[in-house]
């Protein structure tokens, strides 16, 4: 037998918590690329006059702190969006009662 699945409500923990991991996981994407941003420009300077350790190393301080933030927030991310097209899934194959 087939549970009926009820759809989720505003208070369900479940939704709270996956929205929070959403905000978490936009902030941590937009951060993210900024850094990655910042590394490309940061090469680009380091390319035009000239590498030192100093900026070298700065590149990829900053390729590196791109690169935690990114590969996490990016999986999440994509977590999130299946877990809600999964509800409504979900609650569209559920007969209204």
């Amino acid at each position: 037998m087939s549970e009926r699945v009820e759809p989720p409500t505003p208070e369900d923990p479940v939704l709270r918590r996956r929205r929070a991991v959403e905000r978490w996981t936009l902030l941590a994407n937009r951060v993210g690329y900024l850094v990655l941003a910042l590394s490309v420009a940061l090469f680009v300077i380091a390319f035009a006059v000239g590498f030192s350790s100093a900026l070298a190393g700065a590149v990829i301080a900053s390729l590196l702190v791109s690169f935690v933030l990114l590969a996490p927030s990016i999986v999440l991310g994509y977590a999130v969006k299946a877990a809600d097209r999964e509800d409504a899934e979900r609650a569209a194959e559920t007969p209204p009662s």
